[in-house]
């Protein structure tokens, strides 16, 4: 059993060696990061990975969980799309892909209320009992397939698709409110993009793509084809 005073430490090298260096630098999402207690969404035989920089499966072993997206993102990915959201405490959210719920519980602390759908029966479980453990009550997590959104609580402020896709369908950022944003990551491998989308208007939306990194894919999302004639 690690002692406390180990998992702090371990927390602690995880923000100033992991996720500092990737310019998360704003004091509250830090100071968020320092009372989460990630360890306890991840999976017993996993524990030991819980700070390590890394993803991390949730169901299997490994190349299976990825393939499928069902694995955590790294500590730093997650820390800096809370970041470059912006989220205001009034802000309605809406998460495609719960995982472990993990993103969710940082969500919900930064928002006023989090719907996060997950389509994989056993991790819509598991994220809705380690919320439930962690005393979240703010966040929700729905068995669903999230790949055209949730037009019946629409419109969001915020909509996060925790893990990639190839582009993001117009049904989600129709969702979108006036001023709404929607984080995402985008492309195909060896390539993809932190891509962060604006709703300026009824018909105007303004991207930025300020970072790279790798995700696996979430499920049902459109792939168009990479053969071009």
């Amino acid at each position: 059993m690690t002692a406390p005073s180990d998992l702090e430490r371990a927390r602690f090298n995880m923000i100033e060696q992991q996720i500092r260096p990737w310019d998360v630098l704003d004091l509250d999402i830090l100071a968020l990061l320092a009372v989460s207690r990630r360890e306890n969404f991840v999976p017993l035989a996993h524990k030991a990975l819980a700070f390590v920089d890394m993803q991390i499966p949730l169901l299997g072993s490994g190349d299976a969980d990825m393939q499928q997206g069902r694995s955590m993102l790294e500590p730093k990915v997650e820390a800096r799309i809370l970041q470059d959201l912006h989220i205001r405490p009034t802000d309605k959210v809406l998460e495609v892909g719960a995982g472990s719920g993990y993103m969710a519980s940082l969500l919900a602390a930064r928002a006023q209320r989090v719907i996060s759908l997950e389509i994989n029966p056993e991790l819509a479980r598991m994220a809705r009992e380690n919320l439930q453990r962690a005393g979240v009550s703010n966040a929700e997590v729905r068995e669903a397939d999230g790949s055209r959104g949730l037009s019946g609580e629409a419109p969001f402020d915020v909509i996060v698709l925790s893990g990639s896709v190839a582009e993001v369908p117009p049904a989600l950022l129709a969702q979108l409110k006036i001023g709404g944003r929607l984080a995402a990551i985008v492309g195909n491998e060896p390539v993809m993009r932190a891509t962060f989308i604006t709703r300026g208007s009824e018909t105007s939306y303004t991207t930025t793509q300020p970072w790279d990194t790798l995700a696996p894919r979430l499920v049902h999302f459109p792939e168009p084809s990479r053969f071009q004639f």
